[in-house]
Parts: C-alpha cells; structure tokens; sequence
C-alpha cells in the first residue's frame, strides 16, 4: 500500500460536503476508469476531478488509483474503499429520499436480476405491469445464467433458483421448480423411453454448461448418472432446441420447455425419479426498511410467481 503524507504536514481535511463530492467522483472514476470520462459525466472540469481524488486519497493516507497505459484501475486499498463509498453514498441517498418522503411512493430506478430464461419468460412480465402501476419507476433488468452480487453490482432484487447461503439479505420463497429429463416424441418412438436413470447411458444426451447444467445428472434415492454428452451447448436453449429436432435427451428446469410440453414438442420421461424441486426466492438487501419501489415490486412479485402452477412443486 503506497501511503500519502501523514498528519504532520498533510494538506488540511476536505470540508465535510467535499468529502461527499470527492467520494462521488472516485466512484466514477473507479466505475468508467477513466478521470476524463468520469469528468465528462459528472460535468466537472478534469482538474477538478484530479484535485477532489488527490485529497482523497490525502484525507484516508493511502493511494485508491493507479494509472495504467489504457485505463485506471484501484489499487487493493481503492478496491476496498470502493465498496465502502458505494454503500455510503446509498445510505446517503436513501436517507435524503426519506427525508423527502420518496419512500411513501415507488420512485426512481428499480434493477433486477434473475436467470436469462426465467428473467425473459416470467419476470419481464411483472415488470412490465410493474411499470404500467408506478409511472414515476424506471426499471433496469439483468437477465444472466450466472451468480450477480446484489451489492457489489448495484441490484435491488434478485430472483434466485436454489438453496441459498447464509448472507444479510432478506429472502421470501415464491415456489419450487422441478429439474426434468425431456425428448421429442419423435425420438422416444425411435430410440425408448428410459425406464431408469441408469438407462440413460444408452441413450444420446444433449447438455450446456448453464447454471443447474452438469455431466452428473442427479436423481431422488441419491441415484447419480454421469453423462457422455452428444452434445455440449454454452446454453439450455441450444440444448433444448436440439430436443426439439430429436437429437436426443436433456435435462433443464421445468420452466423452460412448459409451452414445448403443453404443444405436444417435448415428452417428460423419468418423472417418477425427478429431485426434490429446487426452492425459488426472491431475495433483497436488508437492514433499514426497502424503499417503496422495492416494496411495491416484491408484493406484485410474490402474489404473480405464487399463482404460478409453474412455481408450485409437483403434488
């Protein structure tokens, strides 16, 4: 850690308003790792930009950035500070839209992330509605088949499949969602139906290496089958598309083939066999009481995925 000039000689503290400023503007340079750019969206001049991060990095006695040839990147202290003045600059705001009764109404912008497919298929759909309630939100949604920190990448609510682990967040279970085993009917007449999980090393098996997706395919009685792939996708829709032209068996979140099995597509096969259905929860940060726009998402939310067949675990 490079450490700046200590309190003998040190430039005098920031003024408390210029702390705030100054932490602002290494948020942003930090987040577009550019001082330029940080100066252009903060509609700074780019001195002032480098004077407020100088006295920063003064004020706290160690160096937060360092120049690179194309970029600026924190340095392991920056790294650190830097998740610190995001959850302080939050607090800040959350308490001046308190103080302004902003957390009576649903306002500002509301970011949600849950996985590609379930996102697209049915959390879009609340959040259009959502929109349609509460004209004074804007929404940000981030669909990705991968684990997001709700904190560290600015989400107010997450809908997660799976056993979650211990954290400081609040959690409401909205249902479960089976893992199935599924083909075109066209390729169970040709090839059988598996009668066993143990049988399905004699059949051609389609994978992706999404999330729930693995070359050990689990079912209840603790019966474990590693697969030999035909064919191995990046995603559940190439896996399930090649399904669906009767290459072969895959195994995906009930979800997402629903509308492929009720049109006749795709055939469940192994159902007698399927896991324990996998818990579904929205989750969000806790501590201090959610905002409104926060509170009106979750209870649409909940009452949407609730009433879901989909969400509700095999009787």
């Amino acid at each position: 850690m490079d450490v700046l000039p200590g309190r003998s000689g040190a430039p005098e503290k920031t003024p408390q308003m210029d702390r705030w400023q100054a932490m602002r503007v290494f948020v942003k340079v930090a987040e577009t790792e550019s001082f330029a750019r940080a100066a252009r969206d903060l509609h700074l001049s780019a001195p002032a930009v480098t004077r407020l991060v100088a006295g920063l990095e003064a004020l706290v006695g160690a160096r937060l950035l360092v120049r690179t040839t194309r970029s600026v990147k924190p340095t392991e202290a920056g790294v650190r500070y830097l998740q610190d003045c995001r959850r302080i600059l939050g607090e800040i705001a959350e308490a001046e839209l308190a103080a302004a009764g902003h957390y009576a109404k649903p306002v500002g912008t509301l970011a949600i992330t849950a996985p590609l497919l379930l996102g697209q298929l049915h959390v879009l759909p609340l959040v259009l509605d959502y929109l349609e309630r509460y004209p004074d939100v804007r929404a940000r949604t981030f669909f990705v088949d991968r684990p997001v920190s709700i904190v560290d990448e600015g989400m107010d609510i997450a809908l997660r499949i799976g056993h979650l682990a211990d954290s400081g967040l609040t959690a409401i279970q909205v249902g479960c969602m089976r893992r199935v085993v599924c083909a075109a009917p066209s390729y169970l007449a040709t090839r059988g139906i598996p009668g066993t999980p143990a049988a399905l090393r004699d059949h051609r098996v389609l994978v992706s290496h999404s999330a729930w997706s693995s070359l050990e395919w689990r079912f209840a009685g603790g019966q474990r089958v590693v697969v030999e792939p035909l064919l191995h996708s990046n995603t559940n829709a190439a896996a399930i598309s090649a399904a669906e032209s009767g290459l072969g068996l895959t195994r995906v979140p009930h979800y997402q083939i629903a509308q492929a099995l009720a049109d006749g597509v795709l055939q469940l096969v192994l159902e007698d066999h399927e896991e324990a259905p996998l818990p579904v929860n929205l989750i969000y940060p806790e501590g201090r009481q959610a905002p409104a726009k926060v509170r009106a998402f979750i209870d649409l939310a909940v009452a949407g995925l609730r009433s879901n067949p989909l969400f509700n675990p095999r009787q």
